[in-house]
């Protein structure tokens, strides 16, 4: 596990920093907002960031992608994380890309995988049913007819699911709901017959979408990965997202203290600056000590996937239970000690705070997590 950046990942990280926080500052999330922008995102520098290869940064160079590796990745998200820039890397990357990428057949990966790194295709992957995050709680049907399958259910919480080009469902084949046996997975295209998407912004101004599946009918060459074993596929997926995700609740964390700590050294209240307050120092060493934790673990994690280690899973569930704890901690902090201001829509700290909550519920809460690490180990 390398503990420092190789020089080329520097140079990535000064390159991808700049550029966000020239063209994608929290402002620039501010203006989709307020003008109601449907995409959540910016196309132009969605294409940008494709152009510079960072969205292709884990896609194999035979297919269109750069081939560098999931550390790669994992500097530009947290870049991302910094600036919150509205960006389908987790959805359309991470998930939709990996799904293929995991699972697919030589055909789909040649068809699909170049479209994403080149931004000309999005995917977004439908796999929530429930309120809290449960994969294997599937009761979306897929039924067999012909040399076809038949969708129907309904999906929720489909990140960027309103403006993809083709979505990943998940569906039962066979088994009971909460099965992990009996799942499969589809490629259905967002203009199918019978699929309704209604877009649902967030919290923090990011977009998902409750799609609708009514009989959808889907080529069997749609299957993504062998018939009754899509959790094969998704699971090894799911802990990189989750690790992707995880890298931009570091940068997001990073910021927000950042930001306070440099509040912190220029707020004047009772003619000297808060920062020369006792009780304050305090509070910002428990932040910069959980930020020098997490990001520990980070390393780790993103050191794990480009050296394919067997203990993926236990990492990434490490992970997400310590950025959860760590965005909760950091960003409630910073909106206290910036105090009134801190409460307003004018100042950009609160974006933090809503940006925090909504990550922490993806993929799986800490409570999720610490469960899922407690199982993997054997208690």
């Amino acid at each position: 596990m390398a503990l420092t950046l190789t020089p080329e990942q520097q140079l990535l990280r000064d390159n991808a920093r700049e550029f966000v926080q020239q063209n994608a500052p929290v402002n620039h999330l501010r203006r989709l907002r307020d003008m109601q922008v449907r995409e959540g995102f910016s196309r132009e520098l969605w294409q940008q960031m494709c152009e510079f290869g960072w969205v292709g940064s884990a896609i194999p160079e035979a297919y269109g992608g750069m081939g560098l590796g999931y550390t790669e990745l994992g500097i530009v998200l947290e870049q991302c994380g910094r600036t919150l820039a509205p960006a389908p890397l987790l959805s359309s990357v991470l998930l939709g890309a990996g799904l293929v990428l995991q699972g697919g057949s030589e055909e789909q990966k040649r068809s699909i995988l170049p479209g994403v790194a080149s931004g000309k295709l999005l995917l977004a992957a439908a796999l929530e049913e429930a309120p809290r995050f449960d994969p294997h709680r599937v009761s979306c049907r897929a039924e067999r007819i012909g040399s076809s399958y038949r969708l129907t259910g309904q999906k929720t919480f489909v990140l960027d699911g309103h403006v993809a080009d083709k979505l990943i469902v998940s569906a039962r084949t066979s088994g009971a709901e909460r099965d992990r046996a009996g799942i499969s997975l589809f490629l259905v295209d967002a203009d199918e017959r019978g699929l309704r998407r209604d877009a649902q912004r967030l919290i923090d101004g990011h977009y998902a979408a409750k799609c609708t599946l009514e009989a959808v009918e889907v080529p069997a060459h749609a299957l993504i990965g062998a018939l009754d074993r899509g959790a094969d596929v998704l699971e090894p997926v799911l802990d990189r997202a989750t690790i992707g995700l995880g890298a931009e609740m570091f940068g997001l964390a990073s910021q927000a203290y950042e930001t306070t700590l440099e509040y912190l050294k220029t707020r004047v209240q009772f003619d000297v600056h808060i920062g020369s307050f006792q009780a304050l120092q305090h509070r910002a060493v428990d932040m910069f000590c959980a930020l020098e934790l997490a990001k520990s673990v980070l390393v780790d994690a993103l050191s794990a996937l480009d050296d394919g280690r067997s203990d993926i899973p236990n990492v990434a569930s490490a992970l997400k239970a310590r950025m959860t704890d760590l965005s909760r901690l950091v960003t409630r902090e910073a909106v206290q000690m910036h105090g009134g201001i801190g409460m307003t829509d004018e100042h950009d700290i609160g974006f933090y705070l809503k940006r925090g909550a909504a990550t922490e519920a993806m993929l799986g809460d800490s409570a999720y997590h610490r469960d899922r690490f407690a199982r993997l180990s054997g208690f």
